[in-house]
């Protein structure tokens, strides 16, 4: 197995593919899921010449399931050290969720001449929480019901969430695919039921403003407006805002999910911002 161990000993999974000379895209992947949530986007991309790595987040996938650390600073360090241990330079940084939300503290915090490009996908910055300077968040309560509900029965949870909102299975005329519904559940169970309790307060109450606002490289923001999960009008419309070099995209009646859902039409509007 293909890991690295950061300073504090934790154990990095990660997957690195592709010619070694190709420009690099490193994947950060939602919660609570793993590197596997990029199967689609890897292949595809690894097909287009580019070197394609993703690493599963400590607590996730295949890392180790330590007790701490699980906040956006532990998880930009962890990039961070990967990108150190294989000497990343000129990277696309793309990142989908919470993902988006480690992507976005990694390139502000420790990206400074290793980065080329970011892309955040249904992501979690500015921030998520309502407070009294940012109204517009979601109230403390949905994330108190999100770890109750994980407390109580984890993988109930995990199969509810995927097969509702996650993917828009929940909206009149869907068809929920049970393929893509167990590829969730089972990679969100494959890690540790702490690292996701805790990892729910890092993606809901960290406040990445100072970060957006820092990030001079170019940066595509993109967003399905039918979001369940991180309502549009208070995220991917107010981080383009802060981003001084950003490209917005809005994808009409689109999920959350919409890199599995929609892959075909996600890659290539990231192809096209690569390429420009």
């Amino acid at each position: 197995m293909t890991s690295i161990t950061t300073k504090d000993g934790v154990q990095i999974f990660y997957k690195d593919w592709g010619t070694k000379s190709a420009q690099p895209i490193v994947f950060h992947h939602g919660w609570p899921l793993s590197s596997d949530d990029w199967d689609n986007q890897m292949l595809h991309f690894v097909g287009k010449g580019f070197r394609v790595i993703a690493h599963d987040r400590r607590g996730h996938g295949r890392s180790s399931q330590v007790s701490d650390g699980h906040d956006m600073d532990h998880y930009a360090a962890d990039v961070a050290a990967l990108v150190e241990h294989l000497d990343l330079r000129n990277a696309i940084h793309i990142g989908h969720s919470t993902g988006g939300g480690e992507a976005t503290r990694y390139v502000a915090r420790h990206g400074k001449g290793r980065v080329a490009k970011l892309v955040i996908i249904g992501a979690v910055p500015p921030l998520m929480l309502k407070t009294a300077g940012n109204p517009g968040g979601l109230p403390i309560e949905v994330f108190d019901s999100l770890r109750s509900q994980l407390a109580a029965n984890r993988s109930q949870f995990y199969l509810d969430f995927s097969g509702g909102p996650f993917y828009g299975y929940n909206r009149p005329g869907a068809e929920p695919s049970q393929a893509i519904i167990q590829n969730w559940w089972r990679q969100g169970m494959m890690g540790s039921a702490k690292a996701h309790h805790d990892g729910i307060k890092a993606f809901s109450e960290t406040d990445f403003s100072e970060d957006l606002k820092s990030i001079a490289v170019p940066t595509l923001v993109l967003h399905g407006d039918d979001d369940q999960i991180v309502p549009i009008a208070d995220s991917a419309l107010l981080s383009a805002k802060l981003l001084k070099n950003s490209t917005l995209k809005i994808y009409e009646k689109l999920p959350h999910g919409m890199c599995t859902t929609h892959a075909d039409i996600i890659n290539a509007e990231i192809l096209s911002f690569i390429k420009a």
